[in-house]
């Protein structure tokens, strides 16, 4: 029995939809079907949305409460109902009067929205082992992730409402219908916000698909750069079949500042995201669609992207302008040794330098590849915290790699190692390849 069924006419804490007291409107009665599961700004407009909706689906003035068959009409629209249907409860959630509402209106609505998604989340303990960051000296993930939806809307005349001047634009019915049908976010975010907030039975919400299972190695917890947001964003422009699982690959946190480390923990581990934080507080990264090799040549394909995280997100994909999607190298003394995702050599969209702490992002106007701007703060910059992550399950080559050491995959650490008069301890206590047996 879901929390909506529970309670009884007699007003109890939980009273049961259709009752006596949830008829009369009692903001009691609403409010406990919910809790503190999510915030009281989004209960308030999901109540206004229900009550001014009644059996046709067209709008009417205010009621006394909320009856069984608007809650029924309001659930199967944001549910189940068309871009058209969604529009009409999302418009009488953001404002009770007729027609037309600002833009400005429409952004607080998206920003209560994705708010709401992570407070549900960790309210019913469903994070997935991801946190809220709370970045200090930028602007909290909740308006920079509702800003890039909102910069999807379109005017009329199709143009997007992209700064602040636009605010005050009337943004009707038709703009509120096509920016729901091209932002899956939206919808997305609603059944989650309805599905845990009212803990519905049956639901068919998969959060994996939505929210991957962040996994790190035993005794290795580290605060990562990313946030349950972010992480979102991001995980819905992989391949789908790698969106349930992200595995730490490399943190500077934990492996120290050291290429050769990094080259040794991300090769032939199928597809990851990379991202970093410069000093002047911008992240940014890249999706590697294919595993990475240490070798001269570019390699990937058009599945790569780039992406800024802060001080906004967004996404650049390919342009088919060339293939320069990845590329790998260490120890040449001809060609540049670091690690770079579109452009060219010594003029990469993002370029990791030998030299770990290091890197550039240049553009102008944007990268040849994926049509990026300049990601970082400045066009050559400095930075501490790197990290690469794993998406979906490991390849096949993975299984026989993950019994080696990394002294295994790096033989100059392992001379390094012994010059220091330092053992190796991991030798003789794993187990003998299948190949040298």
């Amino acid at each position: 029995m879901s929390s909506l069924e529970r309670g009884s006419a007699a007003c109890g804490p939980r009273a049961k939809v259709g009752c006596p007291c949830f008829e009369t409107g009692l903001w009691e009665c609403y409010e406990s079907h919910i809790g503190e599961a999510l915030p009281p700004e989004m209960v308030t407009r999901l109540y206004d949305g229900m009550q001014r909706v009644n059996l046709t689906g067209t709008a009417k003035g205010p009621s006394e409460g909320v009856s069984q068959e608007q809650f029924t009409v309001s659930m199967s629209h944001l549910l189940k109902g068309n871009s058209e249907e969604k529009s009409l409860i999302i418009l009488k959630m953001i404002s009770a009067t007729e027609g037309p509402v600002k833009a400005r209106e429409v952004l607080k609505f998206t920003e209560d929205l994705v708010g709401s998604v992570v407070h549900v989340l960790d309210h019913r303990q469903q994070l997935r082992g991801w946190t809220q960051k709370k970045a200090p000296g930028c602007p909290p993930r909740v308006q920079v992730l509702a800003a890039q939806l909102f910069s999807e809307m379109k005017l009329q005349e199709g143009e997007k409402l992209l700064g602040p001047q636009q605010l005050d634009c009337d943004c009707d019915r038709a703009m509120i219908e096509d920016w729901v049908f091209r932002t899956p976010h939206v919808a997305t975010f609603l059944s989650v916000v309805i599905h845990r907030g009212f803990l519905l039975l049956c639901s068919s919400l998969n959060l994996s698909a939505l929210l991957p299972e962040r996994l790190v190695d035993q005794g290795r917890e580290f605060e990562s750069i990313l946030d349950v947001l972010s992480v979102i964003y991001l995980n819905s422009h992989l391949p789908r079949e790698q969106r349930h699982r992200w595995h730490l690959l490399f943190s500077s946190e934990l492996h120290g500042h050291s290429f050769a480390q990094l080259c040794g923990l991300i090769t032939q581990r199928g597809p990851c995201v990379m991202l970093l934080e410069d000093h002047d507080g911008h992240v940014f990264g890249g999706f590697a669609s294919c595993s990475w090799e240490v070798k001269p040549q570019f390699q990937g394909d058009d599945r790569c992207f780039l992406f800024s995280i802060s001080p906004s997100m967004a996404v650049y994909t390919c342009t088919g302008y060339n293939d320069h999607y990845m590329y790998l190298n260490h120890r040449q003394q001809t060609i540049p040794n670091g690690l770079g995702m579109g452009g060219q050599h010594n003029y990469f969209g993002l370029w990791i330098d030998v030299d770990f702490g290091k890197g550039h992002s240049k553009a102008k106007p944007t990268c040849t590849t994926y049509n990026s701007p300049q990601l970082s703060a400045k066009e050559n910059f400095r930075f501490e915290k790197l990290e690469v992550w794993a998406v979906g399950d490991p390849p096949e080559s993975q299984l026989a790699k993950s019994k080696k050491s990394i002294l295994d995959v790096d033989p100059e650490a392992q001379i390094l190692l012994e010059s220091c008069g330092r053992s190796c301890h991991s030798q003789g206590l794993r187990e003998v390849p299948e190949d040298d047996e």
